[in-house]
């Protein structure tokens, strides 16, 4: 990994698709039923801006999803590369996924967290994000065919 500079934070286009999903194998924690390239892609052409990634001389030591609806502001695979962690690369990551919460009117942002992921609750708690008991993630899969 390259020096401790600063990453520059970059908005994904389609040709990033194959590279995300790439280092989503290395530094994210646990698969998605989206983890291919037609999801990735999906994501990018519904909701441009969202997939956020930060790189350091060119290359990937991160990424968020900060996807909004026009309702909530959901934040999502927030992975960091393991030779870049604790670096602040997830602070810059977070403050650019706020800001296009914020730019888009967005007023509080969630985040999905694996409950098993003990890293994670200490990078978004010191984030400022905090666990809510009272709700709880509930999913069906949507599957074709």
């Amino acid at each position: 990994m390259p020096g401790m500079s600063t990453p520059l934070i970059r908005t994904a286009v389609p040709a990033d698709a194959s590279g995300v999903l790439a280092f989503w194998r290395v530094a994210a924690e646990g698969t998605s039923i989206t983890d291919d390239e037609a999801g990735v892609a999906r994501l990018i052409a519904t909701d441009p801006g969202s997939l956020l990634l930060a790189e350091r001389d060119g290359e990937l030591v991160g990424t968020v999803i900060a996807g909004f609806d026009g309702w909530r502001c959901h934040l999502y695979r927030l992975a960091v590369h393991p030779g870049a962690r604790r670096q602040g690369v997830s602070r810059v990551l977070l403050d650019a996924a706020e800001e296009r919460f914020r730019e888009l009117g967005g007023r509080r942002g969630d985040a999905m967290v694996l409950e098993r992921n003990e890293r994670a609750h200490h990078a978004w708690r010191a984030a400022g994000y905090a666990p809510e008991p009272h709700w709880r993630r509930w999913t069906k899969p949507l599957r074709r065919g």
